[in-house]
């Protein structure tokens, strides 16, 4: 099963004011396992950067200058991508801004059920429990030092270690497989059981006698009726 995982990086929060993609990044899984093959790519947003956005992504409008714009990339960007389902961390934030420069550029927009919501997923699972990339990652052990700053195609990699872990980890199944630590998984050692007796539960005759004699005090019982 295909699926990919994708980041963007913008110049803002909302398409609606005029803010565009500068970054995407993309990792292909298979069966929820990344396989290598990503796609990367800066984009000039043809406008400034505003400071907020640089201080969270450090991509500088002097840096983006010489990137090929949205409608350059468009195709190799869909052709990576395909109708395979997209993975991504608040996925209306990406998908919103990925629809808005697909429609500027003539092209058909994504379903939004194509996507499927990390965070949603967290939040799902560890309810009142942050949800952010960073919280995932320090619930699973992911080593995410290397984040210092926003990066499309160093998230979307995070990102498909933690939604691994949010599928059920990397030991998913029942089958005997090598331990992602390192170390085989011992077998299950047979257990030897000891067949006991059947214990009687016939009645004494004293407990049918007892028996009989409290029949007979009961008041027109149902079974003579």
């Amino acid at each position: 099963m295909r699926e990919i995982v994708l980041d963007t990086e913008t110049t803002g929060l909302s398409p609606g004011d005029g803010h565009r993609i500068v970054e995407i990044g993309c990792v292909e899984l298979f069966n929820h396992v990344p396989t290598g093959n990503t796609y990367h790519q800066y984009i000039n947003p043809d406008r400034d950067m505003p400071t907020e956005a640089f201080q969270v992504h450090g991509l500088s409008e002097g840096f983006l200058s010489d990137k090929p714009i949205f409608s350059e990339i468009v195709g190799d960007f869909l052709e990576f991508v395909g109708d395979t389902k997209l993975i991504i961390h608040n996925a209306s934030f990406d998908m919103g801004f990925i629809n808005a420069e697909l429609k500027a550029a003539g092209f058909a927009s994504i379903p939004m059920n194509q996507a499927v919501d990390t965070v949603r997923m967290a939040r799902d699972k560890f309810p009142g429990a942050q949800a952010s990339l960073d919280a995932l990652c320090r619930r699973f052990n992911i080593d995410n030092t290397a984040r210092t700053k926003h990066g499309a195609l160093l998230d979307a990699e995070l990102l498909a270690e933690v939604y691994l872990e949010l599928m059920g980890g990397r030991q998913r199944g029942f089958g005997l497989t090598d331990d992602p630590a390192g170390g085989p998984v011992q077998a299950a050692v047979p257990v030897e059981r000891i067949a006991r007796p059947a214990r009687p539960h016939e009645a004494s005759e004293e407990e049918l006698a007892a028996h009989r004699e409290f029949l007979k005090r009961l008041t027109e019982p149902v079974w003579n009726s």
